[in-house]
């Protein structure tokens, strides 16, 4: 089967989004532009290391030009995207693995999600499979500007945080891996 590239240069919109309550959240990333929507289906870690490289990307690129680079430091009021998921929510694959680069030249972040790939029968566990660009797996690759990477970091990071219960302290998220909180003497929980 020949691979599928759905590719977005500058799109409309590129979110992540969720369907359902916390606890059982489907987390997707959603292209879309001149009428035409690509969603795919993601953890919600992978949610949080995506938005989390991004910014440090980011704030990288805007370090190694000088300040010079088109890429604001925080995301812009005027661009957030608080709007659900677009509809029809289709999934066109289970994102396994994702790569961000920044190009200098063209001044934008490119982001890639792959299509999961799953082992087949007689191979070993771990065992690296190389596939060709012809026959790889289905691939998202979409390119943003530095203002839509950020809007989109931000998004995706809140969008983490907002299934999270509150502290009854502070009022911040609490972290699966334990809550310092900042007003409660140190209080872990």
């Amino acid at each position: 089967m020949t691979r599928q590239v759905f590719f977005y240069d500058q799109p409309e919109r590129f979110v992540a989004g969720t369907v359902g309550q916390p606890g059982a959240r489907a987390f997707y990333l959603q292209a879309s532009a001149r009428g035409r929507i690509t969603s795919v289906l993601l953890e919600k870690t992978q949610v949080a290391a995506l938005a989390e490289r991004i910014e440090e990307v980011l704030d990288e690129a805007l370090r190694r030009s000088g300040g010079a680079a088109t890429i604001p430091a925080t995301a812009p009021q005027d661009l957030l995207d608080t709007a659900p998921l677009d509809l029809p929510l289709e999934q066109e694959f289970r994102v396994g693995t994702m790569a961000l680069a920044w190009d200098s030249v063209d001044s934008c972040l490119v982001v890639e999600a792959q299509a999961l790939v799953e082992e087949e029968e007689g191979e070993e566990e771990g065992a690296a499979v190389f596939e060709d660009d012809e026959n790889g797996p289905d691939m998202l690759r979409v390119r943003l500007s530095g203002a839509m990477a950020r809007v989109f970091a931000k998004r995706a990071l809140d969008l983490v945080a907002a299934g999270r219960k509150p502290c009854p302290f502070c009022n911040l998220p609490l972290d699966p891996e334990g809550h310092l909180c900042p007003r409660a003497n140190g209080y872990r929980r």
